[in-house]
């Protein structure tokens, strides 16, 4: 991979793991509501469990999808009910403490696991592998793309649960509480639209697919 290759795909890296998505409303929510110290598993999770999915996706598993893609379609509605679950949770969050019995903050565990059910995740990951890694490249290409997916994804992933802890000195009343969770629920519900209208979107064929094969007509003109 050439130093303006790489150059591009940090930048890639920065403007997907940095923006609004699924992943960072839950660390900004995680943020106020826990603290960062409780986040940090959270942001760890996020950042191996999207370098291990690039890993997975340049080493063939896309083709698995494309070759059964009832797959990818079980996977994207299983991900939005749990996307649906985790934003009634962060809904109906109405303290912020850091000794909370009742709720705590996402494992490390459950952040990476998350990844495989995140419609942006895959999006980013796949975004990668296909413009990045092209076929045929060298073998060193694909974990330099999930490695350097990590290193650039954990500091943008920080940065929102930082964000959300810088938010807690301003909601420390509960109706101020409720409607930031509320907020960050709706927003989180929201960011399941893409996966709502690309399953809308109906499937395109290739036009050599749907071309009709006729023996050609040879009109002659009519003599009387």
């Amino acid at each position: 991979m050439t130093s303006e290759l790489l150059l591009a795909y940090v930048l890639f890296c920065f403007a997907t793991a940095g923006t609004p998505g699924p992943n960072n409303m839950m660390l900004l929510a995680s943020g106020a509501n826990f603290g960062f110290r409780r986040t940090v598993l959270h942001i760890l999770g996020i950042s191996c469990g999207l370098g291990f999915m690039v890993l997975c996706m340049g080493l063939g598993l896309g083709s698995v999808f494309k070759a059964f893609p009832v797959l990818h379609e079980i996977l994207r509605w299983v991900g939005a009910a749990y996307m649906l679950w985790l934003a009634w949770k962060i809904g109906t969050s109405d303290k912020v403490s850091d000794r909370q019995a009742a709720s705590r903050p996402m494992t490390f565990a459950q952040a990476a696991a998350f990844q495989w059910v995140n419609p942006k995740a895959w999006a980013m990951a796949l975004g990668a592998v296909t413009t990045y890694a092209p076929e045929g490249g060298s073998w060193t290409a694909v974990p330099l793309l999930a490695g350097t997916f990590m290193l650039v994804g954990a500091p943008c992933s920080a940065a929102w649960a930082g964000f959300g802890q810088g938010l807690r000195p301003f909601l420390d009343r509960p109706a101020v509480l409720r409607t930031f969770n509320v907020t960050m629920a709706v927003l989180l519900v929201i960011s399941l639209a893409p996966m709502v209208f690309e399953h809308g979107k109906p499937p395109a064929f290739p036009a050599r697919d749907l071309a009709i094969s006729a023996p050609p007509i040879v009109v002659t003109p009519w003599r009387g």
